[in-house]
């Protein structure tokens, strides 16, 4: 008691400083970071309530704010043209100081997989030899690569069921052999392909899940703006409350997993080992979970604009209303952002062989709602059909997939003479008699049948245009003959549809023989004229 009484007293001849808080920051806000050039960028963190917390940096611009009641506390800073290291200094009762910082364009690289999986992903030997090709290119990337230039940082994987996280740990890392293995391939050759073009450094922001749905990355209060996305967000809450308090009851056993586990057993361990049911606290697919663990740690950081590579886990889920709710995605994404409609860009899924019809089907689906998504302002898309792989759902030919996410922004955000940022997407048709006329944006100098091989540049070949269908009133889609009559419209037709409705393009996961391209070299975008 007398060494208590003692503390509390050189405590107070002290003064009060003594007991604050050192002052923190977001992880964003560290060594090696890129920072949003020519603009008026947040930086933030926390400290105690009502203290001073001063930021000053090498290049001229400072700023001081006092903390909220909360501890948390936000700077508004001017940020230099593009170029550096520079250094941002933060500083109350201690003293943070942030090197090497560059003064560039930041973009939020996001998705499931195909945009999660690292360059170190795609080394090892392709599961199809015909592709081995793109293993070595890659191998020799990830080898050789040298730009620091190229910035990358990654938020943990992290759920959160009921709350917002604010927080994480990461670090920024650059492209050298060293590092390269653990940035985005996607995003990656994204920013190679603008650094090509542009002596300004690129961060890549990236917040990526492997297998999640579109649902995961709403946020709790956009499912609120909507009637029916409200239904259906208070449904899955309220199924994972009543499997919470079923799981977390004592004594609890889960019996289907036991049950099955068992039968694995008897079986001698063969085939798919099962896997006990997930506690909704740490189910990656329930709505709002990633907004909250993930994107709510990063929101407002300033960026240039986000590339999107996700579409894959909705084939099987909710295909149908994909482009609502993607679209719900971006808008309130830029809500929360607030700095307008900043430019977002996605991939079209490439080919893939599936597992049954409905998920064939669906893959077809979920690429005509990201299309019809383009409906957006300030959004652009990338098509990939032609450059999948059948026996992988992760092709590596991530080098074409991030130059077609670049041309969108080369020409939109940095107003570059790109000759087409786009293959072919289709505007309108018309009935002819017995054949549909189609017309198509984004056509170049023109319509051609091309073939794309690996990363050599499409070639114009004199074969039929293949993979479309028609279907007539009764509802049955046939295969269909077509050809390319203007340069911006084919005609589509089958003897056996006499009075044509509708016409689809490329549908399914694999799509093989599809040959629309323009003359640039870039493929026709998977579509159905249905309403």
């Amino acid at each position: 008691m007398k060494n208590v009484f003692q503390l509390l007293v050189a405590l107070f001849f002290i003064g009060p400083h003594a007991l604050l808080a050192d002052v923190s920051l977001n992880p964003l806000f560290s060594n090696h970071m890129v920072i949003q050039r020519e603009t008026i960028i947040p930086i933030w963190g926390w400290a105690d309530a009502d203290e001073i917390v001063t930021v000053e940096t090498s290049w001229g611009a400072s700023a001081q704010v006092i903390t909220n009641q909360d501890g948390t506390w936000r700077a508004n800073i001017q940020t230099p043209r593009a170029g550096g290291p520079h250094q941002i200094i933060v500083f109350s009762k201690n003293r943070i100081e942030i090197n090497d910082v560059l003064s560039g364009d930041v973009w939020l690289c996001t998705g499931q997989s195909n945009m999660d999986f690292a360059m170190e992903k795609f080394v090892n030997d392709s599961r199809d030899p015909q592709h081995q090709p793109l293993v070595e290119y890659i191998r020799h990337e990830v080898a050789t690569a040298q730009d620091d230039w190229i910035r990358h940082i990654e938020v943990p994987q992290t759920t959160s069921l009921f709350e917002k996280k604010f927080n994480f740990k990461a670090n920024w890392r650059s492209v050298n052999p060293e590092q390269i293995g653990k940035i985005t391939a996607t995003g990656y050759f994204f920013a190679k392909e603008l650094r090509k073009h542009l002596n300004v450094p690129i961060g890549l922001l990236e917040c990526s899940w492997g297998g999640t749905r579109v649902q995961p990355w709403i946020s709790e209060a956009a499912y609120f703006e909507d009637e029916n996305m409200k239904a259906y967000f208070e449904a899955s809450r309220a199924g994972s409350r009543a499997t919470i308090e079923k799981m977390d009851a004592p004594g609890y056993v889960d019996k289907a997993y036991q049950k099955e586990l068992a039968k694995w057993e008897k079986k001698g361990g063969k085939g798919k080992k099962p896997k006990p049911a997930t506690h909704p606290t740490e189910n990656m697919q329930l709505p709002a979970t990633l907004h909250n663990g993930m994107i709510s740690a990063i929101v407002p950081f300033a960026i240039k604009g986000a590339i999107w590579y996700q579409g894959e886990s909705n084939a099987v889920y909710m295909a149908n209303e994909y482009e609502h709710y993607f679209s719900t995605m971006i808008t309130s994404w830029r809500k929360e952002w607030n700095q307008g409609d900043f430019s977002f860009y996605w991939a079209q899924l490439a080919s893939c062989k599936r597992g049954n019809d409905e998920a064939d089907k669906g893959w077809a689906t979920v690429n005509d709602q990201l299309r019809r998504t383009l409906k957006l302002p300030h959004t652009g898309m990338a098509v990939l059909h032609d450059i999948g792989e059948a026996k992988d759902i992760h092709p590596h030919n991530k080098m074409d997939a991030g130059k077609r996410l670049a041309f969108w922004a080369l020409q939109k955000d940095y107003n570059l003479n790109i000759d087409v940022v786009s293959g072919p997407l289709y505007k309108q048709q018309e009935v002819k008699g017995n054949k549909m006329q189609i017309e198509f944006d984004e056509v170049g100098t023109g319509l051609m049948v091309g073939n794309k091989h690996l990363l050599e540049a499409t070639v114009k070949v004199n074969e039929p245009l293949k993979s479309f269908e028609i279907v007539g009133q009764d509802g049955k889609w046939l295969p269909a003959e077509a050809k390319i009559i203007s340069n911006s419209k084919i005609e589509v037709w089958s003897a056996s549809v006499p009075n044509p409705v509708n016409v689809r393009y490329a549908w399914s996961g694999t799509p093989d023989g599809a040959n629309l391209y323009n003359n640039e070299g870039l493929p026709a975008a998977v579509f159905t004229t249905e309403n």
